[in-house]
């Protein structure tokens, strides 16, 4: 007789946090250890935007679903997205999500969102490190010699 297969709880879940909503960890993570993939629809559209969207290549962008939509920003994230490099002339039009360091269950996944200073706006993610401006680190000078 077959054995009844046993349905994997998801390793994140979708939850409340002061700014809205947030991804959190069902599970423990190891660094490096891969959260899962990011699906969802691929926009073909250099102008494209949206509050959510994520830049994959060659000017096209990823309209994230669920739960991986509701990522937030931290200037010292404990994730980073990521696609896998191979030689295939395919699109890539995946992306996976990795922790950089250990995460216990409960605690909140974030990532660098790494704007561009003319997209930037200010930061309160609360993290030690925390640059002020949500952008990328090498163009916070930008911002800094504005500011002067």
């Amino acid at each position: 007789m077959r054995q009844p297969t046993r349905k994997r709880a998801p390793a994140v879940r979708v939850g409340r946090t002061p700014i809205g909503r947030g991804v959190f960890a069902r599970r423990r993570f190891r660094a490096q250890q891969i959260v899962g993939v990011i699906r969802g629809q691929v926009i073909d559209d250099p102008d494209y935007s949206s509050d959510y969207c994520m830049e994959l290549d060659d000017g096209r962008s990823l309209e994230p679903a669920a739960p991986f939509r509701y990522l937030n920003h931290s200037c010292q994230p404990n994730c980073e997205l990521f696609s896998w490099e191979t030689d295939e002339p395919a699109p890539h039009d995946r992306l996976w999500l990795q922790a950089l360091t250990a995460i216990e269950p409960g605690e909140e996944l974030t990532i660098d969102y790494a704007w561009p200073a003319d997209a930037a706006i200010p930061c309160a993610c609360g993290a030690t490190g925390c640059r002020g401006w949500i952008v990328s680190p090498e163009e916070l000078p930008l911002l800094v010699q504005t500011a002067d």
